[in-house]
């Protein structure tokens, strides 16, 4: 668990490798900093810090940096990026590789050197002799995107870095309406913390007052209101998202997506499949298949595909016809709510 990692590295009990990968871009870079951070002290970044891209440079002049002692202070730290070696992907370039003077590095590391090896991959090949040696001798970090528990776990560490608490409303109410990015979530998390102030407490009135919503979660609201039958207000977010310049094909693209995953959840609901089975099959966040299991509920699997075919009717018009955009997306919502009266 990331908190629980971070936890160790605060505890500055750092190891002499680490092997970070993963696809959650905003964890991996967060972790090397936090590494880093704790290495390093503040003016030795300029001394101590040496970065490496395996694409480019070969390893050993990675390994021998990690070899020489510091000027001054007792870390360097020596971060080596796209170790692609590790994987079954090929480089960009033609770069060769002393893998076997990595293997005696990795079997004796310096003392003196904090190795981190970080990379953007899905994963390893562990049928790789360097990939097993240095996944058994470095601590490692694998950047896979937040469940649902963990992101409530993230959520509270980042805010009371930042001196402030949260209620778990507030926290599903942000969950709901900004989605699961944590760019976007650490960013909003910021801006609630200091209107809060130190040592305030972010509640659910809060994040629904200051939090911008995503166009995605902007849509799966105007769904909701689909749902309710409630056309003035799915109506109102459909022209606020006009306001915005957001295109009606971008919208209509987006609408047909959400209603595609309502029917695909349901059907696999009925299946009696899991949400974490669900997740993974559709290859979308557990937390996005938890509120659409909510929705899908108030609709049949034979509404949801009626409704898929007139989204895909109104795609056409859009494409085929000189119609207006905007008017096509009104009788839409029009339709739906005539349908389900």
């Amino acid at each position: 668990m990331v908190i629980d990692f971070w936890g160790k590295i605060k505890q500055q009990t750092l190891a002499s490798l680490y092997l970070l990968y993963g696809t959650e871009t905003f964890l991996l870079n967060e972790t090397l900093e936090r590494i880093v951070g704790t290495a390093l002290k503040d003016g030795e970044r300029d001394f101590h810090l040496s970065v490496y891209d395996c694409e480019e440079t070969p390893i050993e002049a990675a390994i021998e940096e990690a070899e020489t002692l510091p000027f001054f202070g007792e870390k360097k730290v020596v971060v080596v990026k796209n170790p692609y070696f590790l994987t079954a992907e090929k480089g960009k370039d033609k770069v060769e590789h002393d893998l076997k003077k990595l293997e005696e590095y990795i079997a004796s590391p310096s003392p003196f050197a904090v190795v981190i090896f970080v990379g953007l991959y899905e994963k390893l090949d562990e049928r790789k002799k360097i990939t097993k040696r240095l996944m058994n001798e470095a601590e490692v970090f694998v950047a896979s995107p937040l469940h649902e528990k963990e992101l409530h776990r993230w959520i509270g560490e980042r805010v009371k870095e930042n001196g402030v608490t949260i209620t778990e409303e507030a926290k599903d109410a942000l969950l709901k309406l900004a989605g699961t990015n944590l760019m976007i979530l650490a960013n909003e998390l910021d801006k609630l913390a200091l209107f809060v102030g130190q040592a305030g407490t972010i509640a659910k009135e809060t994040v629904e007052m200051l939090v911008s919503r995503t166009l995605e979660q902007n849509v799966f609201v105007l769904v909701e209101k689909v749902v309710q039958r409630n056309i003035s207000e799915a109506l109102q977010i459909f022209y606020d998202l006009l306001e915005s310049n957001e295109e009606p094909i971008k919208i209509l693209s987006l609408l047909a997506s959400q209603f595609r995953l309502l029917y695909q959840v349901k059907w696999l609901a009925a299946k009696g499949y899991g949400q974490q089975q669900i997740a993974s099959l559709l290859k979308v966040h557990p937390f996005r298949v938890k509120l659409a299991l909510g929705q899908s509920v108030l609709f049949s699997e034979q509404e949801l595909l009626k409704m898929m075919h007139d989204l895909a009717e109104a795609d056409y018009q859009m494409k085929s016809s000189a119609m207006d955009k905007r008017l096509l997306i009104e009788l839409l919502f029009v339709k739906w709510s005539q349908e389900r009266m």
